[in-house]
């Protein structure tokens, strides 16, 4: 066979990667840049303003920054182990696209397992923080690095729970047929719950406010970050937004339709518009819900947190299993 015959499908692969992974990069920058705007309009006062009109590129200058700056490696640190911490947490925030749809056909590996695959790297993400915190050699880092790792893998049951229920709806794995399948009106009308405790639950998996304990300035200084600087430290905050980025798309597939028009309406005007545009303009309200949360809600105490995720989450999630389930079968609207 020629070099061509494993060139050309190679390349393709490749082009379809970057048109994925440059357009997210671009929409982590404007993201923070996004964060700032709509918390300053929240409280009231102006936020970035400075850097090209209206504050545009304040994103491209704090990229800047950080990449000019030089990385401190503590001399008591594991070297290897610190600098792959942040590396490993931004890969596993990129690679988890692979799956997502966004439009009928437009996916880069159309798995029958694209849920199970979500499911498995987001679990994945707890050991770069781990890996982190145990690294830096700082009892501020090793502290919040547990609670990270007590916190994501907390949620990780709801947000498994969470997935099931609506697994057993659609009859599929595959998240093109999340999307697509039909789903009974009084169906749609339970899963708002799970909608609910799904989206707070990706609140905590993100280690976002009002549960950013791992990272809490007030007592452990930043935790598991608080040894690091320059582009180690951008690489926990790309990775951070990347994720919420992530979890507002996979509440889109699971819960709003994914690209299909609001409430699956396919009438003029609403099906003139692309569904990639439905798909992005779902993500960025998730995305104004996580911001909103931010800039409105007071921390979490961490037995709060716990208390919430073990005794109210996870008892409300199995039931719910067992509820949808029977409807299911009492009404045989089990998927074919």
């Amino acid at each position: 066979m020629l070099w061509t015959d494993y060139a050309w499908p190679t390349i393709v692969i490749v082009l379809q990667i970057m048109a994925i992974i440059v357009p997210l990069l671009v929409a982590v920058a404007y993201l923070t840049y996004a964060e700032r705007k709509v918390m300053g309009a929240m409280q009231m006062r102006q936020g970035p303003m400075t850097v090209g009109p209206f504050g545009l590129l304040q994103p491209l200058a704090d990229g800047l920054k950080l990449l000019t700056k030089e990385t401190i490696i503590p001399s008591g640190s594991s070297r290897l182990v610190f600098v792959l911490a942040p590396m490993m947490t931004f890969f596993l925030s990129l690679v988890a696209w692979a799956v997502i749809p966004f439009d009928d056909g437009m996916v880069l590996a159309d798995i029958n397992v694209g849920v199970l695959y979500l499911f498995a790297i987001s679990s994945l993400g707890v050991y770069g923080i781990i890996m982190a915190g145990w690294a830096s050699n700082s009892k501020y880092a090793f502290l919040g690095a547990l609670r990270s790792a007590a916190q994501m893998v907390s949620y990780e049951v709801s947000i498994g729970l969470v997935m099931i229920t609506v697994l057993l709806v659609v009859g599929s794995l595959n998240l093109t047929d999340v999307v697509t399948a039909e789903r009974p009106l009084l169906i749609q009308i339970l899963l708002l719950p799970m909608l609910v405790i799904f989206f707070v639950s990706t609140l905590a998996e993100t280690n976002r406010h009002p549960f950013d304990l791992p990272e809490g300035e007030s007592e452990i200084t930043g935790g598991f970050m608080v040894e690091y600087s320059s582009m180690t430290y951008a690489l926990f905050f790309l990775g951070e937004y990347a994720n919420m980025i992530l979890m507002s798309a996979m509440t889109t597939i699971l819960f709003l339709g994914g690209w299909l028009p609001p409430f699956g309406l396919d009438i003029p005007p609403l099906n003139w518009i692309p569904g990639p545009i439905w798909f992005a303009a779902k993500i960025a309200l998730c995305l104004f819900v996580f911001i909103w949360v931010r800039a409105t809600l007071p921390r979490f105490r961490y037995d709060q947190l716990m208390r919430l995720g073990w005794k109210v989450f996870l008892p409300i999630s199995l039931l719910w299993v067992v509820l949808i389930s029977g409807l299911l079968v009492a009404f045989d609207w089990l998927p074919a």
